[in-house]
């Protein structure tokens, strides 16, 4: 493969400048940033601001793979909130093609199986609007995988009226929530991947995508002990890029197939040493340089 290597600057858990350095000691090609809140939300940041941070950046020789525009809160599930999500959605979107990048990665809610129910409805709904943006501007919307099987977002994505919404593959949150294999998920999705997090994992038990992750109408139980922590705990673990279920030999092998030549972007949300990590993950993936 020859994709370049991005990471997650957030994952360092320092400030954004710390961080950009890290990734820049890491030998990290690009970075991702969490644009939510805090210094790197758009309202916070003034014209002369995003010039000086994009020069700051490219003085480090790193480029932005993308930002990440999650909102949480069950994604664009619930219509009472919507408006105001996608208009800051579309203002994360702005700081982004500012910056240099077409992409903002994000989570949409579980996409239900039932295309005909209210919360299908209106996700969808957001989601088209979402989607005409982003085509306006020349960019994306990225969907990060994991909530529901890849052909049933291949579904949803097929049903909206551009590619603007397309995804952010994420083979950890496959093998980790639904069990789907990361390798077919490619091939399915192949028409709308636009950027990917490199992140491993493993499955420990089956449960329901809303046990994980919010979902309208679902309440995720606590276990026997009552210390159950939607995203954490006992039903998945995240690990060290190569230590977990994701088969990356072929995984990045199918990305070649597809032709998908954009960036591989650490993630790691858990660890003592994060930096150690995402130092070792940088080294793991350069081996499948060609």
């Amino acid at each position: 493969m020859n994709n370049k290597i991005g990471v997650i600057v957030d994952s360092f858990c320092v400030g954004v400048r710390e961080g950009l350095q890290k990734a820049k000691s890491v030998g990290a090609d690009g970075v991702q940033i969490y644009a939510v809140s805090g210094e790197m939300d758009p309202a916070n940041l003034s014209t002369a601001q995003r010039t000086e941070l994009k020069s700051y950046i490219a003085s480090l020789g790193l480029e932005i793979s993308a930002l990440v525009g999650d909102l949480g809160g069950y994604g664009f599930q619930d219509k009472q909130v919507n408006a105001e999500k996608i208009e800051k959605s579309k203002r994360i979107l702005d700081l982004a093609v500012e910056m240099g990048t077409s992409v903002v990665t994000t989570h949409i809610g579980i996409v239900p199986e039932d295309t005909n129910s209210e919360i299908y409805h209106n996700m969808h709904t957001a989601c088209e609007e979402l989607a005409a943006y982003a085509t306006s501007m020349n960019a994306y919307f990225a969907i990060e995988t994991g909530p529901e099987p890849s052909a049933r977002l291949k579904q949803f994505l097929d049903g909206l009226s551009s590619k603007g919404v397309s995804v952010n593959f994420d083979p950890a949150n496959m093998v980790m929530v639904t069990g789907d294999d990361p390798v077919e998920g490619v091939y399915n999705l192949r028409d709308y991947i636009v950027h990917t997090h490199a992140k491993d994992g493993i499955r420990l038990q089956e449960v329901p995508a809303h046990y994980i992750y919010e979902s309208l109408g679902y309440e995720a139980p606590s276990n026997e002990n009552n210390t159950f922590v939607p995203g954490e705990g006992q039903y998945f673990s995240e690990v060290p890029l190569g230590e977990g279920s994701v088969n990356w030999q072929n995984y990045l092998k199918a990305l070649t197939d597809i032709g998908y030549q954009g960036y591989l972007t650490i993630e790691r949300e858990v660890g003592d040493d994060p930096a150690a990590d995402i130092s070792k993950a940088v080294q793991f993936l350069k081996q499948y340089r060609v």
